[in-house]
C-alpha cells in the first residue's frame, strides 16, 4: 500500500473516532437534558400539589368555621373528600380534644397509650412515669421515673427540663423513648387540649384503644359508628362501661391532614395543628401551632 493510501486509510479511522465521540457526546446531552426536564417536571409537580393541599387547609378552616351545625365538618378523623383546579384533596381533622395531652395525662392514661400500641407492659410504665418526670417540677423520680442522674447514668448530654413539654416530637428526648415508639404514638398525643382524659367523640383509634375496658373491635366498631353520625345528631353509641359518648369537650385546636394529588397522579400530604382564631376586623382566621409537610413516595 502506497503512502496516500495509508493516510486516506488513518483519515478514516479518526472520522469515526471523531463520530463516535460526537454520537457519545450528544448522547450525554441528551439524557442530562432529559434528566433536567423530569427534575424540573418533579420540582413543578412537587410544589403544584404542595399549594393544593395548602388549599385543603383553607378549606377545613372554613368548614370547622361553618356556623351551621347541620353542615359544619365534624373533626373526628372523618375523610372529607372533594375536587380542587382538577385536582383530588382528601381531608381528615381531629379535635386535640380527643387526643392524649402529655403535659396533662397522668401515668395511668400514658401508660395504656402505650401499651394499646404494643408497648410491653414494664417498658410501658417505664416511659410513662419517665414522661411525668420529665414535666414536673421536682428532682424526685418516680417508681419507674428518671430525673437527672438516671440520664447521665444513660450517657446523656442533657437532663429533663423539669417544665412542660414545649413541642410533641420533644417527647423523644424521654428516656427510653426511641422513634419507633415515637411513631406508634404520634398522631395520638398533644399539647394544646388541657384535659386529663381525652374525649372519646373525637379520639383517634390509638387513643380509643387506651381507654378502659376496650378491646381492638370495639375500638374499631366504635369509631365507624362514630364518623357514620351525620354534623349535628346526637351519638347513640356507648362506651364499654355503658357511658354515652357525647360530643363534648370539642376545643378549636384541630389537627388536620390535607393528602392532594394532582391529575398525573403526583401526590403530598400536609400536617398541621392550627388553633382557629377570633371573629371580626384584625382577628386572623387561625394560628399555626405545628406544621409539616412531606411528599409522598
Amino acid at each position: 500500500m502506497n503512502a496516500p493510501s495509508k493516510q486516506r486509510g488513518v483519515a478514516f479511522i479518526i472520522v469515526l473516532w471523531v463520530i463516535a465521540l460526537m454520537s457519545i457526546l450528544l448522547g450525554s446531552f441528551a439524557v442530562i437534558a432529559r434528566t433536567e426536564n423530569l427534575q424540573a417536571r418533579h420540582l413543578f409537580d412537587a410544589t403544584a400539589a404542595r399549594y393544593v393541599a395548602e388549599a385543603g387547609i383553607h378549606r377545613a378552616v372554613f368548614e370547622l368555621r361553618n356556623p351551621d351545625p347541620l353542615t359544619r365538618w365534624v373533626a373526628d378523623g372523618r375523610p372529607y373528600e372533594f375536587e380542587f383546579d382538577g385536582s383530588k384533596i382528601e381531608l381528615r381533622m381531629t379535635d386535640d380534644s380527643g387526643k392524649v395531652d402529655i403535659n396533662v395525662a397522668d401515668a395511668v392514661m400514658l401508660k395504656a397509650l402505650f401499651q394499646a400500641s404494643g408497648i410491653e407492659e414494664l417498658r410501658a410504665e417505664e416511659l410513662a412515669d419517665a414522661i411525668v418526670d420529665w414535666r414536673d417540677p421536682d428532682d424526685l423520680a418516680g417508681v419507674h421515673g428518671a430525673e437527672e442522674s438516671e440520664y447521665k447514668s444513660a450517657d446523656l448530654k442533657y437532663s429533663p427540663r423539669n417544665a412542660p413539654f414545649e413541642t410533641v416530637s420533644e417527647i423523644q428526648q424521654v428516656l427510653g423513648m426511641d422513634y419507633d415508639t415515637y411513631h406508634l404514638i404520634e398522631k395520638a398525643i398533644t399539647l394544646y387540649s388541657g384535659r386529663n382524659q381525652p374525649s372519646p367523640a373525637y379520639a383517634p383509634l390509638e387513643v380509643l384503644r387506651a381507654m378502659p375496658g376496650m378491646t381492638e373491635e370495639q375500638a374499631q366498631m366504635l369509631l365507624t359508628q362514630r364518623q357514620a353520625v351525620p354534623p349535628g345528631m346526637p351519638y347513640n353509641i356507648t362506651m364499654p362501661d355503658g357511658t354515652p359518648v357525647m360530643a363534648e369537650g370539642g376545643g378549636l385546636t384541630y389537627s388536620i391532614e390535607s393528602r392532594a394529588t394532582l391529575p398525573n397522579g403526583a401526590s403530598t400530604r400536609l400536617d398541621a395543628t392550627l388553633r382557629l382564631g377570633g371573629q371580626g376586623v384584625g382577628g386572623r382566621p387561625f394560628v399555626v401551632l405545628r406544621w409539616r409537610d412531606g411528599e409522598d413516595q
